[in-house]
């Protein structure tokens, strides 16, 4: 049975690889998503790479092997399972679910997760917008035809399908702002020069920064 550390790993490991694109993950990515030292991620992956779980290139990076992977694809379903039945159970906002999960998806069994799977209706995705994967590690939901909000031009009228960006004061400020998953906006402002994107929900605007835009996606062409 895998300890907490490596579970937090191999995910960590999965979920930046993900985001960054490349076939190697370095150290350095992984020290900033754990918050640890640098040192201690070389220690570890030492460690997981003994375990079979991962292909460590010193100095360079880690990758996953296919039993690190589907360790790391247990814990994102786990995680993400966890989040939803919070939400739509226990009416826990979506700025609450993240930190909850972090700390419960280490304690259920497989067969309380199948569980939980199974009473919500083998949902896509959780509160965030974030594909949930199936038992065999599959994932249900589609983000292929996706874009960061942060591209989207003035005029283009877009569906909300995903937030990357889980800090709970992100989140909130979202949630004031008339911002809802699933809803169609219009975008009204796109400013590279004052870094800032507007949009505009049934007759309510919110505005982020491109940044934080980057970590909002949409479906375009929405009409």
């Amino acid at each position: 049975m895998a300890s907490l550390t490596v579970e937090n790993y191999v995910k960590a490991i999965l979920q930046v690889g993900k985001k960054s694109g490349a076939d190697l993950v370095s150290p350095g990515a992984l020290a900033t998503r754990l918050g640890v030292s640098p040192g201690s991620v070389t220690s570890m992956l030492k460690t997981l790479a003994e375990s079979g779980l991962v292909s460590y290139v010193p100095y360079e990076g880690v990758r996953l092997t296919a039993a690190g992977h589907k360790l790391a694809t247990r814990m994102v379903r786990r995680h993400r399972l966890i989040e939803l039945f919070l939400h739509n159970t226990l009416n826990l906002t979506w700025d609450q679910v993240h930190q909850e999960a972090e700390e419960l998806e280490h304690a259920v069994s497989e067969f309380l997760v199948d569980r939980i799977d199974e009473y919500l209706g083998h949902p896509g995705a959780d509160p965030h917008g974030a594909p949930i994967p199936a038992a065999d590690g599959q994932m249900r939901g589609d983000t292929a035809s996706t874009v960061t909000l942060a591209v989207c031009e003035i005029g283009e009228r877009v569906r909300f399908v995903r937030v990357v960006n889980q800090e709970p004061d992100f989140l909130r400020y979202l949630s004031d702002s008339g911002f809802q998953l699933g809803k169609v906006g219009a975008i009204v402002e796109n400013s590279h020069d004052a870094g800032v994107i507007r949009t505009e929900i049934e007759g309510q605007q919110f505005t982020v920064g491109l940044r934080a835009a980057q970590s909002i996606l949409v479906e375009r062409a929405i009409s």
